[in-house]
């Protein structure tokens, strides 16, 4: 049965990814894709993609209650892809208030529309709705506790995962109390084309190429359990198509890394794959600054659900998606050097300081 999907974020990193792969996996479907552009949104991550005759794009805020109606009603959407969300910590932490307007009351206006609009068709069985979320929401880990399963209690200890704790909730409360058919997926740290700048290991790569410095938090001693992005997306076809309403699937990388082993991975394939940087080798620019504040020491996901319930396991090791990533970078300077205004470097600056 062919669907019609509404993509929330679709024209950001991990939005984006997914809109690629369900068109290419699924040419026959309809696919909306909901993006406000904001500084991470960019529609040039859906090149190609705006001349196919079941696709869309629209301009628009989760917030907007109007757009969203409109959209579920003419489109006749059954399937809504929530990405859209305020998603980096550093940003949180200097400005929390757009983060709470978004991924809390910008998923509720979500929810609330899906609702209307499933009851007025007479509550399908096959709606879904797809909450996006992430492994912050479980707090940090000490370095021998086991990994977050679907069942470790909510523990988020910045404005940012705060806020899509928040948003689990309400995703979580309108299943009980409705039946509304959703589903919340928590992945752990994803990587791949498309990421913006200011996460790590784009900012890894962008800076080396710059021969400027590799900017390291802390004593750089903090894991995360590395996803890259196009296992992310098979996990959430398998879980659109498989997965139980209301229910949770943690979808991780099985790659816990050290952040500083991960940087010190990083710049041995900038050496090898672009050997005419400005400094090399490209590890004599790692340089060590003050903490980020309320720094998460560990995450790592227990995947064992989605294993064992719907046959998902992650196909790429850190080895390989790093190569693949850094080789995107290379090849896609037109992509990402407009990306470095002015507005970013200040951001940048204020950051790293």
């Amino acid at each position: 049965m062919s669907r019609r999907l509404l993509i929330t974020g679709g024209a950001g990193f991990i939005g984006s990814n997914f809109v690629h792969h369900w068109c290419k996996s699924y040419p026959n479907d309809t696919v909306v894709v909901l993006d406000a552009l904001t500084y991470a949104g960019n529609r040039a991550n859906l090149a190609g993609l705006e001349e196919q005759e079941n696709f869309r794009f629209v301009q628009g805020n989760i917030c907007d209650r109007s757009i969203i109606d409109n959209l579920l009603q003419t489109e006749n959407i059954d399937t809504i892809a929530h990405f859209a969300a305020e998603s980096h910590v550093d940003r949180s932490i200097l400005g929390p208030g757009a983060f709470v307007e978004t991924n809390v009351v910008g998923t509720y206006t979500l929810l609330e529309a899906f609702r209307q609009h499933w009851q007025a068709n007479s509550k399908p069985t096959n709606y879904r709705f797809l909450h996006v979320s992430t492994d912050e929401v479980y707090g940090s880990l000490a370095p021998n506790d086991p990994p977050f399963s679907e069942t470790t209690p909510y523990a988020p200890n910045s404005p940012y995962s705060a806020s899509k704790a928040g948003s689990d909730h309400l995703v979580r409360a309108y299943y009980h109390t409705y039946q509304l058919p959703t589903i919340i997926t928590n992945c752990s740290n994803n990587y791949g084309p498309y990421q913006f700048p200011e996460k790590l290991i784009p900012l890894m790569c962008i800076n080396a190429l710059m021969g400027k410095q590799l900017p390291v938090y802390g004593d750089g001693k903090n894991v995360r359990d590395w996803l890259y992005v196009g296992d992310h997306c098979s996990a959430l076809d398998v879980v659109i198509h498989r997965g139980v309403a209301g229910e949770t699937y943690n979808i991780g990388g099985n790659n816990e890394v050290e952040n500083i082993n991960l940087v010190r991975m990083l710049c041995q394939l900038m050496d090898e794959l672009a050997p005419n940087l400005p400094v090399s080798p490209a590890s004599n620019l790692i340089t060590f600054v003050k903490d980020r504040a309320g720094h998460d020491r560990r995450y790592a996901i227990n995947a064992t659900k989605i294993k064992t319930q719907l046959g998902w396991t992650p196909s790429v090791s850190v080895e390989q998606g790093l190569r693949l990533t850094v080789e995107w970078y290379l090849t896609h300077r037109d992509w990402w050097q407009p990306l470095l205004s002015e507005e970013y470097q200040a951001y940048y600056r204020k950051v790293y300081a």
